[in-house]
């Protein structure tokens, strides 16, 4: 796990390294911090909002993509279970960008493919340290929780690496559909 985290430095580095807009973000965009609507499904608010402050919108729409375009919970045990699913990544870059698609800067759109693998990295890498120094931070529900969220996180990462092509094909398509619209 610690070899795999090293491979990936560079996803720590790029927010940093780019020169991304300040804009109010969540700070905690997962599918369970938005109400929806019993009847139709449709989102009525977020909640969670002690989190708000300002940051970078690719953290936001990367944890959107790293809950709701997984197979699995966040610490699924069984690693065959976790994977990258492009159909309901394509389905959130699409109203994503449909909602905030015009005031976004290019550079964050250029970006959003590989936002989540950013989010999922730097998760992972705070489920290892708190697994690591002890199970301080995050609680734990059973002995090893935080180790299995880690092996889920970098599974759930690998298969986003897998499939960034892909991903970022769809933001492709979707932000031409934007320019035309």
């Amino acid at each position: 796990l610690v070899d795999f985290a090293i491979e990936r430095e560079h996803l720590a580095d790029l927010i940093k390294v780019e020169n991304f807009p300040s804009r109010v973000v969540h700070n905690d965009t997962k599918l369970n911090n938005v109400l929806l609507h019993k009847t139709t499904g449709e989102g009525m608010c977020v909640v969670d909002l002690d989190t708000v402050m300002t940051g970078c919108v690719l953290h936001d729409f990367g944890d959107l993509v790293r809950t709701a375009a997984c197979s699995a919970l966040e610490d699924e045990p069984g690693l065959e279970k976790v994977f990258f699913l492009p159909e309901t990544f394509e389905a959130i870059v699409e109203g994503y960008l449909e909602t905030a698609g015009n005031i976004l800067e290019p550079i964050e759109i250029e970006h959003l493919a590989i936002a989540p693998q950013i989010i999922t990295y730097e998760l992972g890498l705070r489920f290892l340290t708190d697994y690591l120094e002890g199970d301080l931070y995050f609680k734990i529900k059973r002995p090893l929780h935080n180790l299995d969220r880690v092996r889920a996180q970098f599974r759930l990462l690998a298969s986003m690496e897998e499939h960034f092509d892909q991903a970022r094909q769809i933001v492709d398509v979707c932000s031409r559909s934007l320019l035309t619209h």
